[in-house]
């Protein structure tokens, strides 16, 4: 649905004493006369998906949704909606694009103050076709303003003119709906209903890209990231999903570690989707690439996950997979901090806790592994004296406050078919 590919915006810089305080704060970069408002940013968002973007101010959040939303053009790099490059094209029809499939839900909701709510709505009709003012009084209904469709924005609250602004994105039926800060001029209960009818339009399969300051609106979305000085700093999938993509990422670990090639039939991961759609998704968000199965069946070792032992004993999928699965360098460092929250946690609980059932340490450290920042993970390997290997023998991958002493330690995962080699 949207593809970013290595989109920077760059502007000219105001002045040196403005650039100076920018860069003070962290908000910008600033080279040779130039701000880097986003910084060689790709990503990709699926139809159908809810995205929410996050970041101090100055980040670049802003500035990525106008680019999204056809407002603005990138310095470089391709934006892709659905199966047309924006990037490049004319000014008439990026408007055109704008019209046809992208609603805007604004924080200043932009409403025209000597225009009625009904006849705001239609003014969105007009610029896409042909306007309908039973079609705009029925959307003003469907968002609860049915007998406030001739009112003035100024007799309006603040949630009233919030809610024309989703009828107004909403009346051309658009496949994206861009909603800057849809909250943030909100009181509790008219954040409520704006929430409420966002959740009803992810519902019925429109992509959502929503930017917020609030951690807990955020949490709505299937994923978010952070934008840190015009890059993507973090980024977070829906829990549920998050976990269990964490739970493939180790498996293909610890098949490598084994060398043992990753083949989709053959992971045993559970969750709310079928491993075959979460490999899906990883590939889509860098994690793994996957080829499909060479035509020669080949041997499985057998083999015990020591640190899953008491909770999943030793797979017995028979036959070889479909597709085999390998992790990207992106891949590989997700799954590697995994794997060290999961061993550092088992080590925690075994010689810090002194905790002798090995099902509740492994239950434990399951729960430790996808909640543990890395600022806290640095705290438990220093408190353990950077240990090499977990209660049962496997290494634990080193972190950035192992210093030197990782060197011992270093576990490198490569391909898995260069494991098979």
């Amino acid at each position: 649905m949207i593809q970013i590919k290595s989109v920077s915006k760059l502007y000219p810089a105001k002045g040196f004493a403005e650039n100076e305080s920018n860069n003070r704060n962290g908000n910008f970069s600033e080279s040779a006369g130039v701000i880097r408002a986003l910084d060689d940013i790709s990503l990709h968002v699926t139809s159908g998906e809810w995205l929410s973007i996050m970041g101090p101010s100055g980040s670049g959040k802003s500035t990525l949704v106008n680019l999204i939303g056809c407002l603005d053009r990138p310095s470089s790099g391709d934006i892709w909606l659905d199966s047309l490059n924006v990037s490049g094209i004319s000014s008439t029809e990026l408007a055109r694009v704008r019209a046809e499939k992208i609603g805007f839900i604004f924080q200043q909701f932009h409403l025209i103050p000597f225009l009625t709510a009904v006849e705001n709505v239609m003014l969105a009709q007009y610029f896409h076709s042909m306007t309908d003012e039973k079609e705009a009084s029925d959307a003003l209904a469907t968002v609860g303003l049915g007998d406030r469709a001739h009112h003035l924005p100024s007799q309006l609250s603040g949630g009233e003119q919030q809610r024309v602004c989703i009828a107004r994105a909403l009346i051309n039926d658009p496949k994206i709906i861009l909603a800057d800060e849809p909250t943030g001029n909100l009181d509790a209960q008219n954040e409520e209903i704006v929430l409420r009818l966002l959740r009803e339009f992810h519902v019925q399969g429109r992509t959502i890209v929503m930017v917020t300051h609030d951690p807990v609106v955020a949490r709505l979305a299937d994923r978010r990231i952070e934008l840190h000085h015009g890059k993507i700093a973090h980024e977070v999938f829906s829990m549920a999903d998050e976990e269990q993509l964490d739970e493939v990422l180790e498996e293909m670990w610890v098949l490598a570690e084994h060398g043992e090639i990753a083949e989709v039939e053959r992971m045993e991961v559970h969750g709310a989707l079928p491993v075959s759609l979460a490999i899906e998704k990883m590939i889509d968000m860098g994690f793994v690439v996957s080829t499909p199965h060479p035509p020669a069946p080949h041997g499985h070792k057998p083999f015990v996950n020591p640190c899953h032992e008491a909770l999943k004993p030793v797979a017995t999928s028979m036959g070889d997979g479909t597709m085999i699965v390998e992790l990207t360098p992106r891949g590989r460092e997700r799954a590697g901090n995994i794997i060290r929250r999961h061993r550092l946690a088992e080590r925690l609980f075994t010689d810090s806790l002194a905790m002798d059932s090995e099902s509740e340490i492994e239950q434990q450290a399951c729960k430790f592994e996808h909640i543990l920042s890395p600022e806290a993970t640095d705290k438990i390997c220093t408190f353990l004296g950077h240990p090499r290997t977990c209660p049962h023998g496997a290494p634990i991958p080193p972190g950035p406050c192992c210093g030197k002493s990782s060197e011992f330690s270093r576990v490198t995962v490569g391909s898995n078919t260069e494991s098979q080699t």
